[in-house]
């Protein structure tokens, strides 16, 4: 777009085009490798105390040797998107401009497939790195319908997993997610629209009111991604496609009286067909 051969001067390129001349002069630095340790603490503690804010995780890292200031961990939560979960007096939205939904399944009783499907994001480090992982689920099966990699904590990533789940599995009667911006999006919320699905959305900072999917990332991050340390995202791709594979397929739940999801879910589906008929 901006052509520094051309004989009009850049400044002038940049006022035509309504841009900051800083932007033509800007080269992404990438994460240093100190950061990307302390990101990947910052997340495995995260996960073990979701209620800690950046001071008590400051306390922590002081803790193990870690030197770093709580202003670059506010930084660096901020990058990874994660922030600590508590009820606050006044709460902010993922985006101020995009509707919240109420929260639909207090006092439901979940007890067939493809009742309630939940949908997250979370953070994924990586050896160079580091990258964002949407999953959706199926509540009464915990099976992991779709997912999807970002480098980015874009929108666009999270309506591909739903398109993908809609077309393979048919669709819910109700879909939960956060407040966070990418399902808020109406690109997103306007599929579940046009199906004519029900939209609920947790409270602000009420981790439980979709805990079946954070359990969901404490088993995919330490039985997976911590142990092996990823370089890329392509290489995440390829092992996280076999991790839900095992996942749906092989690994028994003890909520399910120790059956897998697949075997829970096409059961009840094929349950549920043979009442029909």
């Amino acid at each position: 777009m901006i052509d520094q051969t051309h004989g009009l001067p850049i400044a002038a390129q940049c006022r035509l085009l309504q841009i900051a001349r800083g932007c033509v002069y800007y080269q992404p630095v990438p994460v240093s490798a100190t950061d990307l340790r302390v990101m990947r603490r910052i997340d495995e503690l995260h996960l073990a105390y979701p209620f800690f804010g950046s001071r008590r995780l400051l306390v922590k890292l002081t803790e193990e040797g870690f030197v770093v200031g709580r202003r670059h961990v506010r930084t660096l939560m901020a990058r990874m998107g994660i922030a600590a979960l508590y009820r606050k007096p006044r709460t902010s939205l993922g985006n101020r401009q995009h509707p919240v939904y109420p929260y639909l399944l207090k006092d439901l009783a979940i007890e067939r497939p493809n009742q309630v499907w939940a949908a997250d994001i979370t953070y994924l480090p990586m050896a160079h790195g580091f990258g964002y992982l949407v999953a959706i689920m199926d509540v009464c099966s915990r099976k992991v319908l779709a997912h999807r990699l970002s480098n980015t904590l874009s929108t666009d990533f999270c309506v591909e997993a739903l398109q993908e789940a809609l077309a393979r599995f048919g669709q819910p009667e109700v879909f939960n997610t956060d407040q966070g911006a990418q399902f808020t999006d109406a690109a997103f919320t306007g599929i579940l629209k046009q199906r004519h699905i029900a939209i609920s959305m947790d409270g602000q900072g009420r981790w439980i009111d979709n805990v079946f999917i954070e359990r969901l990332w404490r088993s995919v991050k330490y039985e997976e991604v911590y142990l092996k340390g990823y370089e890329n995202l392509t290489e995440a791709r390829r092992a996280l496609a076999a991790y839900f594979a095992l996942y749906n397929a092989q690994r028994p739940h003890q909520s399910l009286d120790y059956r897998t999801p697949d075997a829970v879910y096409f059961a009840a589906l094929a349950a549920l067909e043979r009442r029909a008929a």
